[in-house]
This record gives structure tokens, sequence and C-alpha cells, in this order.
């Protein structure tokens, strides 16, 4: 499982995708959520405005991903 580090209380799923390098841009992010190709908790999530906390785990191309607070 990789962690990304956020300096939030929280981010926006389709966000979380480009700030990791997942994705180029936010219509690529959209599709791609849209199409059901992105799991939060172990559940498809068709939400790209989905709060994403630290915490959180998101799979992604077949990669674990989970959000920690910059120290």
């Amino acid at each position: 499982m990789k962690t990304i580090t956020i300096a939030t209380e929280w981010i926006k799923l389709q966000d979380l995708l480009k700030f990791a390098g997942l994705v180029e841009t936010g219509g690529e992010a959209k599709e791609l959520i849209q199409a059901g190709q992105v799991q939060v908790g172990g559940e498809v999530c068709l939400q790209r405005g989905k709060k994403i906390r630290p915490g959180d785990d998101v799979l992604f191309n077949g990669d674990h991903y989970t959000v920690g607070y910059e120290d």
C-alpha cells in the first residue's frame, strides 16, 4: 500500500488521483471514476467529489493507496 500525504483535512477523490500523479487531467479522473474503475473502502465509488480522509483505502489500477497527514 502506498501512502499519499496531504496537508488538509480531506481531498476529493478526483483531486487525489491527480495529486498522486495517477492521471494527467481532471477529465481523465472523472471518466475513470464514473466508469467504476476506482474503489474506496472496498466498494466501487462513482462520486468524483467523494471526500477522502486519512486512513481511507483507495484501489486504482490494482494498487492500494491510503492518505496520511503531512508532518
